[in-house]
């Protein structure tokens, strides 16, 4: 009986397999495969040292400056989000959570480009500004632009791990807390954030990793003068045609996922922060 089950579950598990096998190992292991080889088919490093050049590096250094003040601001804001999410019941939390998420729906591309017709100089919020007689923005084209991409689109991966954390912390300890003298600052630094941890390091690199290797935001938000490392990897595929050097940068990239599956791993030994 037990083997019957056994195999059941195999079979049910069958498609995921052959799901997983075509759109993740295999475009994985050409990626590796283009990353560390030339056009002639031998081993090389010299795709993946092309991150060194002077104009990947300042590309790479860029979006690793924009997505993390990207994430600064998505904490800053979801943080407090979060808690107030706690602090409804049930019925009032699902419903704000569910308005929240509503825009994740939409298509990203059309999120984005819905901001580049907002921002642009003659755009809905110009337009309302010439209309009040106030001095327009022209943030369009620049890394402020792309910084309020990434927060607009990122936010709720950042919302979602901490609300999740901090509505299974028990209210009774937060309680004997407040019980033993423990004022709300206090109750807040040694109980609350210390439990949320899990939730702000998940959120942190829901965050983080997307925001550094996107290239659609920058390319809308901050035209064709603001390169980040993932327009730099799209145009070795699309325009230069050259896969092995953008399999070889992609390579690079993947370090960074890497190390923020290491750190979920080590901080929320649960999936208490990733479940949504």
């Amino acid at each position: 009986m037990k083997n019957k089950r056994k195999i059941y579950k195999q079979l049910l598990a069958g498609p995921y397999l052959l799901w997983s096998i075509a759109f993740i190992l295999i475009p994985l292991f050409m990626i590796v495969y283009y990353g560390l080889t030339t056009s002639d088919n031998t081993f090389t490093l010299r795709n993946i040292a092309q991150i060194t050049t002077d104009e990947n590096l300042k590309a790479l250094g860029l979006a690793l400056l924009l997505s993390f003040i990207s994430t600064v601001i998505c904490l800053i804001l979801a943080y407090p989000l979060a808690m107030i999410l706690t602090s409804f019941n049930v019925n009032q939390s699902s419903f704000v959570v569910l308005i929240f998420i509503l825009p994740m729906w939409m298509n990203f591309l059309l999120r984005t480009l819905a901001w580049q017709n907002l921002l642009e100089k003659n755009g809905v919020v110009n337009t309302i500004l010439n209309a009040l007689h106030l001095p327009t923005l022209n943030i369009i084209n620049t890394p402020y632009a792309i910084i309020l991409g990434m927060v607009y689109n990122f936010l709720p991966f950042m919302v979602l791990p901490i609300y999740n954390v901090l509505s299974k912390i028990d209210k009774d300890v937060v309680h004997a807390a407040q019980d033993l003298g423990a004022n709300s600052i206090q109750t807040f630094m040694r109980i609350i954030l210390p439990l949320s941890v899990p939730g702000i390091i998940s959120g942190i690199t829901m965050v983080f990793v997307p925001a550094l290797t996107t290239f659609v935001i920058s390319d809308l938000l901050g035209g064709s003068k603001i390169l980040l490392i993932g327009n730099v990897i799209e145009q070795e595929f699309k325009q230069g045609s050259n896969w092995h050097v953008g399999s070889g940068l992609s390579l690079v990239m993947m370090v960074f996922i890497i190390i923020s599956m290491a750190l979920i791993a080590k901080y929320d030994k649960e999936g208490e922060g990733s479940g949504f």
